[in-house]
Parts: C-alpha cells; structure tokens; sequence
C-alpha cells in the first residue's frame, strides 16, 4: 500500500467539461480527455474570461509503477474523508487530482495531516 508522497500544485486553473455529442474536442487546448458511451469529459485550463467551476490541481512529484497499489487512494481518501471533492485525471507517471478551486488551501492542509508533502 502506498505511503507519504509529494505532490505539487499544478498553477494552473483547470475546467472540467462534458461535450455529450463529441468524439474529440474541435481544438487542441485540452489537458485530458475520457471518450465514454455518455460523451466526452475534456479537462482544459481554465480561459480567464470564463464561468464556471474552477479546479486546481495536485500531481506527484515522484513517478510510480503502475503496478503500486494504493498510490490513487492515498491521496483521494483522505479527501473524501474531509467530504473534499474530486475529479482525477490519471497519467503513466502520476495522477492528477483535481480540487475545488476555493477548497485548495483546505486540500492541502488534508493532505498534509495525511502525511503527504504538498510543495506549493
């Protein structure tokens, strides 16, 4: 099982949006993309003239195998605990775990009771 990690918040603003006819988005400004029977989930930066909710993210500082149990769940459980959302975005390396902008702070004070290293 997965222990202490150190992670980084991304200083980025990110959207999460979902294009329920789309197979792929019309530009290339996405961070991830998730292609589902229900549509398409695009994870972007966030423009500075848009609405909606903004998301700020943590992503590990350490590469793991993929074959680590419990990397993921160290760091959203803790979250969930704390009734934090979260939308998550995984990668080879690390996985990106996205927050309420306006929760970042309360995030990271969650992770680090956790026992994980948050480098701002």
């Amino acid at each position: 099982m997965a222990g202490s990690q150190r992670v980084r918040i991304v200083p980025s603003q990110f959207v999460v949006e979902h294009l329920p006819n789309s197979t792929f988005p019309e530009d290339d400004e996405w961070v991830a993309l998730v292609r589902a029977p229900e549509g398409l989930t695009v994870v972007r930066e966030a423009p500075p003239w848009g609405d909606g909710e903004r998301w700020k993210g943590f992503y590990g500082d350490g590469s793991h195998g993929l074959d680590t149990p419990g990397m993921l769940a160290a760091l959203v459980g803790p979250l969930a605990e704390a009734a934090i959302p979260v939308f998550v975005a995984s990668t080879y390396h690390a996985d990106l775990v996205l927050v309420p902008d306006h929760r970042v702070e309360e995030a990271s004070g969650v992770l680090r009771e956790a026992g994980h290293r948050v480098a701002e």
